[in-house]
């Protein structure tokens, strides 16, 4: 089997950072062809920071990663730290990164690589707010051709959002992006609150990543310990949701999802209910689906798929 392209374009962010390892861990499945970041989670220079640090954590220093866009299309930006820590990655202390950044930045590369690519190649994986994406589809129409599948983390169907009382943190912090990304016309897959609250760490779970006993593993379990303490109090759940390596999984292992094709769009007009993604989920409207949203996943099967690729570092 021919290894997929990707690239994964991030804010780290602890559930990115595990979106990247589930990554790395699948180099028979998946090519990545390089990692872009963007301000969401915590700012841009934390999260390129982030990327790197994971990068080198999983021995991947090799990795090329690119800076991308600092802020919103239009809006100020509106970072997560209450819930990510002020590093992005508290949990756990990793050293500074010694890998270099790229000096080209992510929306040039993005454009770059897409062009050097076959018609319906590049899968993109977006697992922050879109920015990065929108303005490369903005400069480059013709890249459009060039995507195979945009495979997103973010939005929510019928879930309430985890932002406002409607709008999920990717997509309420650019809005506008993702409405871009929306009237593209490429092929969308979302990944939103409806299957990623379906994946809850649990304490059983946890144990069971920090029982591979490696470096990675446990750097992990600090991460997600730190990261999950904020949802478990907000939601009352056993544990918190795993929000961005849904996106890479879905991409190793379709068949452990399902969802519905809709057609989806994202209010950009309304302060009350700005980021709402609105999913025809009846098909209420009549017009065309833009969007497989997915919302459902087995997640004893996630589960089992993340501790085997984690035990591979």
């Amino acid at each position: 089997m021919t290894a997929r392209p990707i690239i994964i374009d991030c804010d780290p962010g602890q559930d990115d950072a595990v979106a990247l390892l589930l990554a790395l861990a699948s180099p028979d499945e998946l090519r990545i062809v390089g990692i872009t970041c963007v301000a969401g989670n915590v700012p841009l220079d934390l999260t390129q920071r982030n990327a790197r640090r994971i990068c080198e954590l999983a021995g991947r220093a090799e990795m090329q990663v690119f800076a991308g866009c600092p802020g919103p299309m239009v809006r100020p930006l509106k970072t997560a730290e209450a819930v990510h820590g002020e590093s992005g990655l508290d949990g756990v202390d990793l050293p500074d990164p010694t890998m270099s950044l790229q000096d080209r930045h992510a929306v040039e590369f993005i454009i770059d690589a897409c062009r050097s690519a076959e018609d319906g190649e590049i899968t993109l994986c977006p697992t922050g707010p879109m920015t990065n994406v929108a303005t490369a589809l903005v400069q480059a129409p013709d890249i459009r051709r060039k995507i195979r599948e945009i495979v997103f983390m973010g939005g929510t169907a019928i879930n309430p959002g985890n932002t406002t009382p409607v709008a999920e943190f990717n997509v309420y912090v650019d809005p506008h992006a993702a409405q871009i990304v929306m009237q593209s016309g490429i092929k969308l897959t979302m990944l939103g609150l409806d299957v990623t609250h379906k994946a809850i760490t649990t304490p059983k779970r946890l144990a069971a990543i920090r029982a591979i006993g490696s470096p990675v593993a446990e750097a992990v379990a600090g991460m997600l310990e730190f990261y999950d303490r904020h949802d478990i109090e907000r939601y009352g759940m056993p544990g918190g949701p795993l929000h961005d390596p849904c996106v890479i999984a879905y991409l190793l292992a379709p068949d452990i999802f399902m969802g519905r094709d809709c057609h989806v769009a994202v209010e950009t007009g309304s302060e009350l209910t700005l980021g709402q993604t609105v999913v025809d989920w009846w098909g209420v409207t009549g017009m065309a689906p833009n969007c497989h949203v997915v919302d459902h996943v087995d997640s004893n099967a996630f589960y089992g798929l993340l501790i085997e690729r984690l035990g591979r570092f």
